[in-house]
């Protein structure tokens, strides 16, 4: 009885009712944008997969973990927050926590494996490109780290092995917990579930942990990070000075690098902002006393946390203008087979298609073509050169078709 209480007590939250409303509703409207653009940004890779580059095989997969941070933790946390407690009992509880540690790593492990990439590609383009030893003289792994640090000939095998070294980076952490090296436990506001920041004040396991998990995946890649930045800034500036010198001014262009380098800047800097509010709440709540944390603060972080999935995509969709490209054209294409689809659309167009058309005759222009067959059974009647107006008048029930020419001046003033 006493466990079955403090289970109910640490699925309960902690903060108020309206607190909990207005996280349901941002982690709703964090869950449709994240789908959407995910979803919208793989189907535009798909369409252009031909021409995709290695470094931009880093976005796909950064595009791959915010999906599937969004299918496995919003659909959890959303009813519970609604709920005003935890719902899906401890072994979700787990699964959710474990979830969420692994994309959210992932997520940041990808970024920093992106901007080592887009350091080599412009800092070290031709490096190990002056070594006396040849290819063939080289050992295959030689060869294959002397290829992978010039940026170069970084290819799609260097790309697809930083990316499985990623995942496996982060599931080492991601499945520390569950073998005790750690704990998963609710989040100090009680509606979604984390690792346990109380218990490094009481376990020195879970104490080893938190700062394993401080060094090796914050401090360690947002000093990569800054470094690698750092250094492409420094190098594209040396390059833009260098060019100002010998280049006219309607010659100077940007480096062909400078966009991948200012995207990828930007979702750093965005995915730093969404996250560094977390890690500042659990270092204070793991090397502190826990107690004196408020709940809110939690909250309040983990709505930054999981906006890092909206972010992303947003940024490659609107800012990278292949992405954009290939985006218009999907959309243009997707409306164009909407049009055609549609039998009522289909029959307006046909009957503006029918208007132009007794336009043009009212013109004269059906008058000239009656002509030209005309000349077929009488040649005599060829002489018709120019485009005539034409009237039908209506005496009785019958009717016939005369030119302008042919009215009286009475009638013509009456038509007219």
């Amino acid at each position: 009885m006493g466990n079955a209480s403090d289970a109910t007590a640490a699925f309960t939250s902690t903060i108020s009712k309206e607190y909990d409303v207005v996280m349901g509703a941002l982690y709703i409207v964090y869950c449709v944008l994240s789908l959407l653009g995910n979803c919208v940004l793989l189907l535009v890779a798909h369409h252009k997969r031909s021409s995709l580059k290695p470094p931009e095989f880093f976005i796909i997969n950064l595009s791959i973990s915010d999906l599937g941070m969004t299918l496995s933790l919003f659909p959890l946390a959303i009813p519970s927050a609604f709920s005003h407690k935890w719902l899906f009992g401890e072994l979700a509880c787990q699964l959710y926590a474990m979830c969420g540690v692994l994309f959210g790593l992932c997520s940041l492990t990808n970024l920093t494996a992106l901007s080592f990439v887009c350091c080599l590609k412009v800092c070290f383009p031709n490096h190990g490109k002056k070594q006396p030893t040849s290819n063939l003289q080289m050992s295959k792994p030689a060869h294959f780290i002397s290829c992978f640090l010039s940026g170069n000939k970084f290819s799609w095998a260097h790309a697809r092995l930083l990316v499985a070294g990623v995942w496996c980076y982060a599931s080492i952490f991601a499945v520390g917990p569950l073998a005790q090296w750690g704990r998963y436990s609710t989040e100090p506001y009680g509606t979604a579930c984390c690792i346990d920041w109380h218990a490094p004040n009481h376990e020195l396991s879970a104490l080893s942990y938190i700062v394993c998990l401080f060094v090796f995946c914050y401090a360690l890649p947002c000093t990569i990070i800054f470094l690698s930045y750092s250094s492409i800034l420094l190098t594209v500036r040396g390059s833009r000075q260098a060019v100002q010198q010998h280049v006219s001014p309607q010659t100077k262009n940007a480096s062909a690098h400078s966009l991948i380098v200012k995207l990828s800047v930007a979702v750093c800097i965005g995915f730093l902002v969404a996250w560094t509010p977390y890690a500042g709440v659990a270092m204070w709540s793991a090397f502190s006393d826990a107690t004196r944390v408020p709940p809110s603060a939690f909250a309040t972080a983990a709505v930054f946390a999981k906006s890092s999935t909206v972010y992303n995509p947003a940024v490659y969709l609107l800012c990278k203008p292949n992405f954009r490209q290939c985006l218009y054209r999907d959309t243009l294409t997707l409306r164009q087979r909407i049009y055609r689809s549609g039998p009522q659309l289909g029959s307006a167009r046909q009957h503006n298609k029918d208007a132009s058309v007794s336009t043009r005759i009212s013109n004269g222009q059906m008058d000239t073509f009656e002509a030209c067959l005309r000349c077929v059974d009488n040649p005599a009647r060829c002489h018709v050169t120019a485009a005539q107006r034409t009237a039908c008048v209506l005496t009785g029930s019958v009717h016939r078709e005369v030119t302008l020419g042919q009215l009286a001046s009475t009638q013509l003033a009456d038509f007219l």
